[in-house]
């Protein structure tokens, strides 16, 4: 994860329990350039998830997102490319406190602002298959809003 003032990049720099391994062709080209593969991917599959908050005992995996505020306004971007158009998304998902679910946002262009729900503790970012079957990954951009108008 990269910073720049108040922009956060995201990138897909591993694989493990938190990709979808099963019939995947992954390959690694650069750190901000992943290919994915998958002819048998039923839409609605989970690809990949960053999470904001990891436990190292469980996972040994370091947070890949940024701490947000609960209730900041944000800028989402993505920079990938799919066989289908609007093949695939990125969705948000919020928890509170004790791990429940506080809300989710589901990103289907490549660019869209976002205001999370106010009991937000952590989130996690899913790309999620809508249709496609081959993608290359870059990477994907959070950037905070100012709250003033």
């Amino acid at each position: 994860m990269a910073v720049h003032d108040r922009i956060w990049t995201v990138y897909w720099t591993e694989w493990g329990a938190e990709t979808y391994l099963y019939g995947s062709k992954i390959c690694f080209h650069a750190p901000g350039d992943v290919e994915f593969e998958n002819a048998l991917m039923p839409p609605g599959t989970v690809i990949k998830t960053w999470h904001s908050m990891v436990d190292y005992q469980e996972r040994r995996l370091e947070p890949q997102l940024p701490i947000i505020d609960g209730e900041g306004s944000y800028h989402v971007s993505v920079s990938l490319e799919a066989d289908v158009p609007e093949g695939i998304y990125l969705r948000f998902v919020f928890f509170g406190k004790n791990g429940d679910e506080a809300g989710s946002v589901v990103v289907d262009q490549p660019e869209a602002d976002l205001r999370c729900p106010l009991k937000t503790y952590s989130y996690d970012a899913q790309l999620i298959c809508a249709g496609a079957h081959v993608l290359r990954f870059h990477s994907f951009t959070i950037e905070e809003l100012d709250s003033q108008c």
